[in-house]
């Protein structure tokens, strides 16, 4: 998923893909049933400083993010059912410009049943759209800065402003030593946009630099049944996290496992790090 799946929906009229549960005893759900049975931090107890932090994302089983550059081969039907309905439940989707970039982000909940679901949830009817980005080089006619009915919030080290766009663009400035300061821009997004739900689409380096600075809560990854090969040293193999390797691993705890057609959804804690608990 980073750079992201494509967001597309399938036919109306085809029945929704459904995921068996191989943990607890729910049976087979679709992906919104899925999705709309997640205790986020809006109904149990939010981190009072910053969003509760959510990453999706998709890998083959031998590790590829992507194949092509993209991650839409990787997915099913069901991939990108699931993909879709978790934006249907959180107060805001994050993502990485070259992600928005690749993948020409749109309106992010564009399912007129999802809309009235968040309505009914207490959520606004579209997400707030964060787009991390340290040049902004983003031009104006992405579907999602084009489109009216979209409020974005631009998060960037940077002074400067994007062109005039169509949608409502807001700027969360956080700036340290010259590079992105991710606790604070969190901690803004909390404090000034009421984010309590947060969920990160990628892309993978964006992914490495909030499980660094511990920021992240729970990871779902799809485990696509496929086998990509390739060499991530050069960039043509992505991992779910790139970059330079995490000061220490992060420990994940297992909440949930799903199945649809041979690929696994599965639902991780992310535990605290042994500096983080002797802190």
């Amino acid at each position: 998923m980073g750079p992201q799946r494509k967001a597309t929906d399938p036919a109306a009229e085809d029945a929704p893909a459904r995921l068996r549960a191989l943990l607890g005893d729910d049976g087979a759900l679709t992906a919104q049933e899925l999705a709309d049975r997640l205790v986020l931090s809006r109904e149990s107890d939010p981190p009072p400083e910053r969003p509760y932090l959510l990453l999706n994302m998709i890998a083959t089983a031998d590790g590829r993010a992507t194949i092509g550059g993209r991650s839409g081969p990787l997915g099913n039907r069901a991939d990108r059912e699931l993909f879709l309905a978790l934006r249907a439940v959180v107060d805001a989707v994050m993502v990485g410009a070259g992600t928005v970039r690749a993948e020409r982000y749109g309106p992010l909940v564009r399912r007129p049943a999802q809309r009235r679901a968040r309505v009914e949830r207490g959520l606004r009817e579209q997400p707030l759209a964060c787009i991390v980005s340290g040049r902004l080089a983003l031009a104006p006619d992405i579907p999602l800065l084009a489109s009216p009915e979209s409020h974005v919030a631009i998060i960037t080290p940077a002074s400067a402003s994007l062109p005039k766009a169509a949608a409502r663009v807001d700027y969360v400035r956080a700036e340290r030593d010259g590079e992105l300061d991710l606790h604070a821009a969190m901690a803004e997004l909390r404090a000034r946009f009421d984010v309590r739900t947060l969920l990160c689409e990628g892309g993978p380096h964006l992914n490495a630099h909030l499980l660094e600075a511990g920021l992240v809560d729970e990871l779902f990854l799809a485990l696509s049944p496929k086998l990509a090969g390739g060499d991530p040293t050069t960039g043509e193999a992505l991992r779910i996290a790139a970059g330079p390797a995490l000061a220490e691993p992060v420990a994940l705890r297992l909440i949930g496992v799903a199945e649809n057609e041979s690929f696994l959804f599965l639902r991780y804690g992310v535990c605290a790090s042994a500096s983080e608990r002797a802190s």
